[in-house]
């Protein structure tokens, strides 16, 4: 992996974000579907990556206060285990146009780094035990790899088990 300049078309501000923290990534586009059913799973089969190792950036409101999850995209979020990660009560999915309206990105392509304002973010446990995990770079066909650790020091996010299946 390097640190690459975000540059050729591929800055974000996840990208900017990044480079800045002078974190080692890799950057790696794909052709998007934009008719895909699953904009994770579609990007772990252009890139031939098991989905067990791209993770998808879900937000959901916990007691009313929007939160960030990171889970695989071969799993769901569990939104029980998401409020109580997140000391909360009481989970629901954020509406997709407050999601994007919070973090600058559009659904499918919603990452949890550089995003408008920081949220709570809570990575999913299972991240803990890969060499790299990818996530989305801030736009649709484009994943940025990088190190869970890495991940988790940018967002600020607590470490749970918030995936289920």
């Amino acid at each position: 992996m390097s640190t690459p300049k975000a540059k050729g078309g591929m800055g974000t501000p996840a990208t900017v974000a990044a480079a800045k923290a002078k974190i080692e990534f890799t950057l790696h586009p794909y052709e998007a579907d934009p008719d895909a059913e699953s904009y994770g799973a579609a990007a772990a089969e252009a890139l031939g990556i098991s989905p067990d190792r791209i993770f998808k950036t879900l937000l959901a409101e916990v007691d009313g206060r929007l939160t960030v999850g990171v889970v695989p995209v071969s799993a769901t979020l569990d939104l029980k285990a998401l409020a109580a990660a997140a000391g909360g009560k009481k989970a629901r999915m954020a509406d997709p146009k407050d999601a994007e309206r919070a973090t600058g990105y559009v659904v499918g392509g919603i990452s949890p780094l550089g995003q408008r304002r920081r949220l709570p973010t809570v990575v999913d446990e299972s991240a803990s035990g890969l060499a790299t995990v990818y996530v989305s770079a801030g736009r649709r066909g484009l994943q940025i790899e990088l190190v869970p650790a890495d991940l988790v020091r940018l967002t600020g996010a607590a470490v749970a088990a918030i995936a289920r299946g």
